[in-house]
């Protein structure tokens, strides 16, 4: 769907996004792209071992088991702009989980992040969820700065670092995590 238009449901945001973008779920085709966005976008963020990190954080599964909860940005020349991967949670039926977002660097601060955070609270009020989670690097302070702002609350964590609540060892051994929520 081409944002700004159908399936908008007037979201403020997607209509705000340039007529040159197109809107639309990911398909397990679209993994090698994520995948080199997941190498390029983030700078070089923790050098080899941050790269590959990021990318085995979205194996194609998510493409091919989520993807009518999942959502991709394309530019007019086919080039991808921005990402959302979420789903639904099975176990907390009440609850929608944001996994992985990533916005090209050309395209940061213009709302294509906003937007596609947006849509996947729609999607998520539309299955009669009334929350949604995400988690960040305690150490990624752009990103809790970000879900703050964007009206989610930081869940306590078993220790303060910074001021900002964190789950020591969340993810596994010295893998902490800061954990949102955000209620719809």
């Amino acid at each position: 769907m081409t944002a700004g238009t159908e399936g908008s449901e007037g979201t403020p945001e997607l209509d705000a996004l340039p007529v040159a973008m197109t809107l639309r779920h990911p398909a397990a085709s679209d993994h090698p792209r994520l995948q080199v966005a997941l190498a390029d976008w983030w700078g070089g963020l923790g050098g080899d071992a941050g790269v590959l990190q990021r990318q085995l954080l979205v194996p194609r599964l998510f493409l091919q088991h989520f993807a009518e909860t999942s959502y991709l940005v394309e530019g007019d020349d086919g080039a991808l702009r921005a990402f959302l991967i979420g789903f639904l949670s099975q176990t907390e039926p009440k609850t929608a989980y944001i996994h992985f977002v990533g916005v090209c660097p050309e395209g940061q601060r213009g709302g294509l992040g906003s937007a596609l955070y947006h849509r996947f609270f729609d999607t998520a009020r539309g299955h009669g969820r009334t929350q949604v989670r995400c988690i960040t690097s305690p150490t990624n302070l752009n990103s809790i700065a970000y879900h703050t702002r964007m009206g989610f609350r930081l869940e306590p964590g078993d220790r303060v670092e910074g001021g900002v609540p964190v789950h020591g060892d969340y993810d596994g051994p010295g893998l902490d995590r800061v954990s949102f929520v955000r209620d719809l």
